[in-house]
């Protein structure tokens, strides 16, 4: 079953935003999941300052305009949601977390999809977010990006 912020049957999610002073530890099972890519990211974010309603107020869908709510982006930050994020929450959420959507996307394909991209096994997060945001780029761009960087080699090897 899909899972629907507001449905009768969510429970709330407890309150571990940014900024209050009794603030509960995350469950240790949460930082220890072989598969929580996105739940990481968001728990990275709130770790950095940025409470999770600043995060679920950052977060607009783009197919519905409503921004998501603060518990449904607790529940992905404990990994407490079973079914992958629709396409527009998964724009909300790179927008929230000021993000390249594809890094998003992908983050999300490991957590509920078991996805692992093997092109990029054995590079480090910088080099997989510039392939991630040069996978995003027209064809002229790349050619653009291309020409700079074998010129930059170039001159390494004058």
């Amino acid at each position: 079953m899909e899972e629907m912020e507001g449905t009768p049957m969510e429970a709330p999610a407890p309150d571990l935003g940014r900024g209050e002073t009794n603030r509960a530890p995350l469950p240790e099972a949460a930082h220890d999941m072989d598969r929580d890519e996105l739940s990481r990211l968001i728990r990275e974010a709130n770790d950095s300052g940025v409470s999770y309603q600043q995060l679920a107020d950052r977060a607009i869908d783009p197919t519905t305009g409503q921004p998501l709510s603060k518990a449904y982006v607790q529940k992905l930050a404990t990994n407490g949601v079973s079914t992958a994020p629709t396409p527009g929450r998964l724009h909300a959420l790179a927008t929230a977390l000021r993000k390249p959507v594809r890094v998003v996307q992908r983050a999300a394909a490991i957590q509920f999809l078991e996805y692992q991209a093997t092109e990029l096994a054995g590079y480090d997060d910088d080099v997989r977010v510039i392939v991630a945001h040069l996978a995003g780029m027209n064809p002229r761009e790349k050619r653009r990006w291309r020409a700079m960087i074998e010129a930059s080699e170039q001159i390494e090897d004058e």
